[in-house]
């Protein structure tokens, strides 16, 4: 029997299949479906990317051109005067002071003075003071002055000289007189 089943050919018969057809068309079809679907997606990836980078681009000048055009106010720096701000002490305790326990303590008091400068706007009066007392920074005389307020400061700049900003307290404000005069003859004239 061995040598029947060498000598036997088998024959394959192929019959045709409408299941393989239809394999063939539906695998053809997701094909193209997929290739499709990848370019689309690659068309609304690039088209998005495109909407997203114009929006930071957008976002970062609008916001670089708010941070740069903040509102100053214009002023002339009239005078400037020193006044008191405090007292430097320096102490030290002697050497018996220290064995008896007694209070022979040697201190140098001296007061110290800050420059207050006196800033005219257009309606009011500013009496200011630099907020970094160690090393402030000398204004000069009759120069223009840009300054705007924020929260509890104010925010001066002089344009002639560094242009750098510097903040300042306010020690007092008062309307201008000149300002007010106009105004109320303004208010009060004949119509």
């Amino acid at each position: 029997m061995p040598a029947f089943i060498e000598n036997t050919v088998l024959t394959v018969w192929k019959v045709p299949c409408t299941h393989q057809n239809r394999l063939a068309r539906l695998g053809n079809g997701i094909k193209n479906a997929a290739k499709s679907a990848e370019s689309y997606s690659q068309a609304m990836g690039e088209n998005s990317m495109k909407k997203v980078l114009l929006l930071a681009v957008l976002v970062s000048v609008s916001w670089t051109v708010q941070a740069k055009e903040k509102s100053y106010e214009k002023g002339v720096l009239l005078q400037m005067e020193a006044s008191p701000c405090g007292y430097a002490e320096k102490g030290s305790k002697t050497i018996v002071g220290e064995l008896l326990g007694t209070d022979g303590e040697h201190k140098n008091t001296k007061e110290m003075l800050c420059p207050e400068y006196v800033l005219q706007a257009d309606r009011v009066m500013y009496r200011i003071r630099p907020k970094d007392d160690k090393h402030p920074t000398l204004l000069r005389i009759g120069e223009t002055a840009e300054f705007r307020i924020e929260k509890d400061k104010l925010i001066l700049r002089v344009p002639e000289a560094n242009d750098k900003e510097r903040e300042y307290s306010v020690v007092s404000m008062t309307p201008r007189a000149d300002v007010v005069d106009a105004r109320s003859a303004k208010n009060t004239s004949p119509r």
